[in-house]
């Protein structure tokens, strides 16, 4: 069998900013801080920025925790920083 990689589905800008809102507050916040983790795991990424680079990891495991506990699939990675990044603009 042969699998093919999952392809992410486009979703109109109105749209996810419906999907946005439908989330309770303590979700958008924890969303918000998963972009913001990874975005500075982003800025962390020589040798002498180690500790902000733990911190940042730190941060999204929080936030991520708090996601999962929610819905498992809602867990997030540096992969889904440009969607986090749209949504969080939208509000």
């Amino acid at each position: 069998m042969i699998a093919f990689p999952r392809t992410d589905v486009p979703v109109s800008d109105g749209l996810a900013t419906r999907i946005g809102r439908a989330y309770p507050d303590h979700i958008q916040a924890a969303i918000a801080e998963a972009a913001d983790a990874i975005r500075r795991l982003h800025l962390c990424r020589p040798p002498r920025y180690e500790e902000g680079r733990q911190n940042a990891l730190a941060d999204l495991a929080r936030a991520n925790k708090q996601l999962a506990a929610w819905n498992p699939r809602t867990v997030y990675g540096a992969g889904d920083l440009p969607k986090q990044i749209r949504r969080k603009e939208e509000r």
